[in-house]
């Protein structure tokens, strides 16, 4: 679907600044709608000839012109009167009477909704221009039925008039804030809690939530007439609204356990601060889970963190039980169990660093290809290069496949060039990674003198290539395949998505 933004560039001839202004609006109408009850829509002229033919006094000045439906918000206070998506609705000006008055006048204009069917007749507009730096850059249309939705009493009322004042504050050219520091996603909405502040930041009007959320805080005095600061309650963000005129979000705690988070929204008239919004978010049970989570998450870190330290541990002790071997075989069988267990641990430590099941695998990557450098000889330098990236993955997955590449690495760089003499080749090794999402793609390539004529992976009786077969098809659900071509490549195919089968590698 076509985002606002998209539309704005597309089929208006507006500035950034203009754009980024209505992107603001609709980034904090949930709220407008809200108080008002209401349906919003906001029309934007078609494009900038049409800005230009309808400037001139008179019905001759509007021909060809169109609107847009540039955004489409609905009320959670209300039902909702539009079921279909109206936004990249392209309008005759025509047919929006109201509309195009209040967009030509700037000034906000309320009547009947034209257009309408039989049972849509009492429908109602209320359309306010929205100003940016004097210009009348789109039209904020409050749709709503008066015979239907909430029945109107004192809190109903007290939304409507506030929605008032912020209409004439967009018409102003005011709001939407061009400084909001109020993270959208977070902010508290109206059926949270409202505070109204007159002047001089006392309560005059107090929600049912916003009260309760008060008592959570272990208010219980009388809350109309006193300001917060008399209640108890911070006040920081109340004054910098005030003083500032930008609305401020701040969290307040309250021991034992309340935690609300507080949006002050200042109602400006002619320059002037004549009261404030404040909207207030009950969010103790929300932090709870917040705390618990990082406990949680505190909790699995350090387990990998003991779990590398235990792998390392056993290391330690397979090398020091090596040296003590007067046979080369079993020194040699525990010095390659000694070096999987330090691929295991490489694994362990990026969990154990890093938020979440997700292991950055590029990460582990240098410290296997130094793994593998450790079991080569030393007086016949082996290059290994890497190239790609695997992406982030699962736990699951890292941990076999961080022993599947030292094995590979380790097998290429020891084994491959053998009796191959070092003019005929520089001893290079190559690491291949690619990640598609739904697949990882691995191939381990050498120069060297490739595998023996008629081998079969599924008969060899090496321990690193068995164990390496096994994991690729018993732990990663992959797919190995093994071949010959100026020396030995082994491709590996694993799937990402949970049940997918991985396809046969290419060559196999």
């Amino acid at each position: 679907m076509t985002s606002p933004a998209d539309l704005a560039r597309e089929y208006t001839g507006l500035d950034i600044g203009a754009r980024q202004h209505l992107d603001r609006l609709m980034g904090s109408w949930g709220m407008l709608a809200d108080l008002s009850f209401s349906d919003l829509l906001l029309y934007v002229p078609l494009d900038q000839f049409s800005l230009a033919v309808a400037r001139p006094a008179g019905e001759a000045g509007t021909v060809g012109l169109h609107f847009v439906v540039l955004g489409q918000m609905r009320p959670t206070t209300s039902a909702t009167l539009f079921e279909l998506d109206l936004v990249g609705q392209v309008v005759p000006a025509a047919e929006l009477p109201l509309v195009l008055e209040s967009w030509r006048r700037g000034v906000v204009i309320t009547g009947a909704r034209s257009g309408q069917a039989a049972d849509e007749a009492a429908w109602r507009d209320q359309c306010v221009p929205v100003r940016w730096r004097g210009e009348v850059v789109g039209v904020l249309d409050r749709v709503w039925s008066p015979t239907g939705g909430r029945r109107t009493g004192g809190l109903e009322r007290v939304y409507l008039r506030l929605f008032d004042r912020i209409a004439a504050m967009i018409a102003a050219g005011v709001y939407p804030f061009v400084s909001d520091e109020a993270d959208v996603e977070e902010a508290p909405r109206v059926g949270d809690g409202v505070l109204v502040l007159d002047a001089e930041e006392r309560i005059v009007f107090a929600s049912p939530n916003a009260v309760n959320a008060l008592h959570r805080m272990g208010i219980v005095s009388t809350i109309l007439g006193s300001t917060l600061e008399a209640l108890g309650v911070e006040d920081a963000a109340v004054a910098h609204a005030f003083s500032r005129r930008v609305p401020v979000i701040e969290e307040l705690e309250r021991p034992p356990d309340a935690i609300v988070l507080l949006r002050c929204i200042p109602l400006v008239d002619e320059g002037a601060v004549t009261g404030g919004l404040v909207l207030l978010r009950d969010v103790t049970d929300l932090r709870r889970r917040d705390r618990l989570l990082l406990s949680k998450d505190a909790a699995i870190r350090e387990v990998h963190h003991r779990v590398k330290n235990n792998l390392q541990t056993i290391s330690s002790l397979l090398r020091l039980q090596s040296r003590r071997l007067e046979d080369r075989n079993a020194r040699v069988a525990l010095l390659e169990a000694e070096r999987r267990i330090r691929a295991i641990a490489l694994v362990h430590e990026i969990l154990a660093r890093e938020p979440g099941e997700q292991v950055p695998f590029g990460e582990i990557v240098p410290a296997l290809v130094e793994l593998a450098k450790d079991a080569t000889d030393p007086h016949r330098r082996v290059e290994i290069r890497v190239v790609g990236d695997a992406g982030d993955l699962v736990a699951d997955v890292a941990t076999p496949l961080a022993v599947v590449i030292a094995e590979l690495l380790q097998n290429a760089a020891e084994h491959a060039f053998a009796g191959v003499a070092e003019a005929e080749a520089e001893p290079a090794v190559e690491l291949s990674l690619a990640n598609d999402g739904s697949r990882l793609e691995v191939e381990v390539r050498d120069n060297g003198r490739g595998f023996p004529e008629g081998f079969d992976i599924d008969r060899t009786r090496s321990l690193g290539l068995s164990i390496v077969r096994d994991l690729v098809r018993s732990q990663l659900s992959g797919s190995i395949a093994v071949s010959s071509d100026h020396g030995a490549l082994v491709r590996l195919v694993v799937p990402l998505e949970p049940g997918a089968a991985a396809p046969l590698p290419r060559g196999a």
